[in-house]
């Protein structure tokens, strides 16, 4: 569409000059009423992108195009973005019209991690639920490990708990690294979104997580506790695999619940867990 064709905008507004890629699809929509005008814009945004008229790796229209078909004003096409961009569908860089992201498994996870973390917090017993689903989620994903896993899968698991060994790692190094051993597991399932959910929930755990770097032998545990692990799913045992991953979170476990309740007296400091 060229400067030459002006189309005619709903609300009454018109665009001088040209009129970016996905105008087109807004023209066809009555006018925003003038209640809640960034929702109601936001759902618009939403419908568009979930309806693929706009692609990820596409630009939205400017917030001049914006207010022009809408019928409103800069700050409500303004909050009505902002609002995409912290769901995670668009991002927005200064000097640049807003584009539509990929949402994975991994930032869907992301967007809630705060929430969560709120969640956790106001609640011992929403924490102990969710120690639970993990450990019935972890001792499935290592069963499946274990069942499905092929020598490349064997590998790069060693790999990962090779890495955990490395001396002078810092307390989040060694929490990635954890993390990653975690996640590996349930990747070897072929699922993206059994990895994010392994990765999330460890994740959220982590912020409850008790001091152990400075009691002796914390790290070897954790550790000799993971190789127990891998050597279960490399002997394709299942219900060996099972077993070694329930000893381990269970262990971890009572860690979290211990911390937990000194939470509710004190503020502690942050530090390693077993996971």
């Amino acid at each position: 569409m060229t400067g030459n064709m002006q189309p005619e905008f709903c609300g009454s507004a018109k665009i001088n000059g040209s009129v970016t890629k996905h105008v087109s699809a807004l023209i066809e929509e009555p006018p925003v009423s003038r209640r809640k005008l960034a929702d109601e814009i936001l759902d618009r945004l939403i419908r568009l992108i979930e309806s693929g008229s706009i692609l990820p790796g596409e630009q939205l229209p400017s917030e001049r195009e914006l207010m022009a078909v809408y019928g409103v004003g800069r700050p409500a096409v303004r909050e009505a973005l902002q609002s995409l961009q912290k769901l995670g569908m668009i991002s927005i860089n200064h000097g640049e019209r807003a584009r539509v992201i990929s949402i994975t498994p991994d930032t869907l996870f992301e967007q809630l991690r705060l929430t969560a973390r709120h969640l956790l917090s106001s609640s011992a017993e929403m924490l102990d639920h969710l120690k639970e689903a993990r450990l019935m989620f972890e001792q499935a994903m290592v069963r499946r490990a274990a069942r499905d896993a092929t020598d490349a899968d064997r590998e790069r698991l060693r790999e990962v708990l090779a890495g955990m060994s490395g001396k002078g790692k810092s307390t989040n190094e060694f929490i990635q690294s954890d993390m990653a051993f975690h996640e590996t597991i349930a990747s070897i399932s072929g699922n993206p979104l059994f990895a994010a959910i392994s990765k999330a929930m460890l994740d959220w755990l982590t912020h409850f997580s008790i001091p152990t770097v400075h009691q002796p032998g914390a790290e070897d545990l954790t550790i000799a506790e993971h190789t127990a692990v891998y050597n279960r799913i490399a002997a394709r045992d299942e219900a060996g695999a099972a077993k070694a991953m329930f000893d381990h979170l269970t262990r971890a476990n009572e860690l979290y619940r211990t911390l937990h309740r000194g939470r509710r007296s004190r503020k502690p400091s942050r530090g390693k867990a077993a996971g």
